[in-house]
């Protein structure tokens, strides 16, 4: 039997027009919204987003940051050889940034997991750690080179293994351990000195993600003791976070780990950037109106604590529609019904969650932003 809406829910469906007689939707753009607060709203952006021109008019009518879903990432940049570089797409999405003033952030220099490296790589291999630091290094410099815009980079995406809280193994680590990360951080900061960079992770809040979140601490940890050039800490804000995907709650027990976890993160002199936000609604409701409403309120609690915090200084969605959202083929649901993970439908018109991150973003204190 399904559960009674909560409180927070129900607020969240009239916030969105969803409930007879709720109050119209203030549609103000959310970036409009963030930046009241010094903050800035944004979204990532693939391929089949370039593709719509609806979907683009909505980005550039509701974001002012913006961040390529995969058009950086190694597998996509050099697909089949060790020469080959493939630069269209990313090249495209930078350049809607830039004719639009949005803030761009890069995702991702090393994403520090076999299963997204490409073939090739992992067939040749890195050999020794000096030649594997001369091709990381070189890489980092040439993507960077080609993106002076970008003022926010995602360096290192997901090193830590969830299962052990240990550093993945990979074919990185395989040529170059633990240091593959710092090389990466440095090489980074030599090609972009003013660039704000990041580790990025998706670490969730229940206890199950305990091992987890302690690696990340470790390694944020251990950058910042060896000297190493990061300045922002990247929570993916997938929701729910970690690998089971099927966590629907953020209980206050959860909500006390979480914030254990964000002020130790904020003791080691860290900004904060919320980078991937959506909701993987596999085991929730069928029916669309309380899905939305379940959903809407796990993104409001989740950021209400979130940006309680002044160090962080942007939030953006994986995908502001969900008609371009990873989730509806990555973990599909049971039923087979389409996800609803983001805050517009796949008709591209305003849904709870779009409410709710207005609500939160109005509620926040202000904040010094970044320039």
């Amino acid at each position: 039997m399904l559960r009674r809406l909560t409180r927070r829910e129900g607020l969240a469906m009239a916030g969105a027009g969803l409930l007879a007689g709720g109050a119209a939707p203030d549609h103000a753009p959310l970036d409009v919204l963030a930046r009241r607060k010094g903050l800035r709203f944004g979204t990532a952006l693939g391929a089949e987003g370039l593709a719509d021109r609806g979907y683009l008019a909505l980005v550039a009518r509701e974001c002012g940051a913006l961040v390529a879903e995969n058009e950086h990432k190694l597998y996509a940049l050099k697909p089949g050889a060790p020469d080959e570089w493939r630069w269209a797409g990313a090249d495209r999405i930078a350049a809607f940034a830039a004719d639009r003033g949005m803030f761009l952030r890069g995702h991702t220099l090393l994403w520090n997991r076999d299963e997204f490296a490409p073939d090739w790589l992992k067939r040749q291999g890195l050999g020794s750690q000096a030649e594997g630091e001369r091709w990381l290094t070189a890489h980092v410099r040439t993507v960077i080179g080609r993106y002076p815009q970008i003022r926010s980079w995602d360096v290192v995406n997901e090193t830590i293994d969830p299962a052990t809280g240990a550093m993945r193994d990979t074919v990185f680590t395989r040529a170059m351990g633990a240091d593959a990360v710092e090389i990466a951080f440095r090489a980074a900061h030599e090609a972009a000195p003013q660039a704000r960079l990041a580790y990025n992770d998706y670490m969730g809040w229940g206890p199950s993600d305990a091992k987890h979140r302690a690696g990340v601490l470790r390694l944020l940890e251990r950058l910042k003791a060896r000297g190493v050039p990061i300045h922002t800490f990247g929570v993916q804000g997938h929701i729910p976070n970690g690998d089971a995907g099927n966590v629907v709650v953020f209980s206050q027990a959860d909500q006390r780990e979480w914030r254990a976890f964000v002020d130790e993160v904020r003791g080691l002199g860290l900004d904060l950037v919320i980078t991937q936000l959506d909701v993987n609604d596999t085991v929730l409701p069928a029916d669309p109106t309380r899905r939305d409403a379940i959903a809407a309120g796990l993104v409001r609690d989740f950021l209400d604590l979130m940006l309680d915090y002044r160090e962080l200084k942007q939030v953006l969605v994986w995908g502001l529609s969900d008609r371009h959202s990873w989730l509806q083929t990555w973990w599909p649901r049971p039923d087979r019904l389409p996800k609803r993970p983001t805050p517009y439908d796949a008709e591209l018109r305003p849904k709870a969650m779009r409410a709710a991150i207005a609500d939160a973003l109005r509620g926040a204190p202000e904040r010094t932003p970044w320039t």
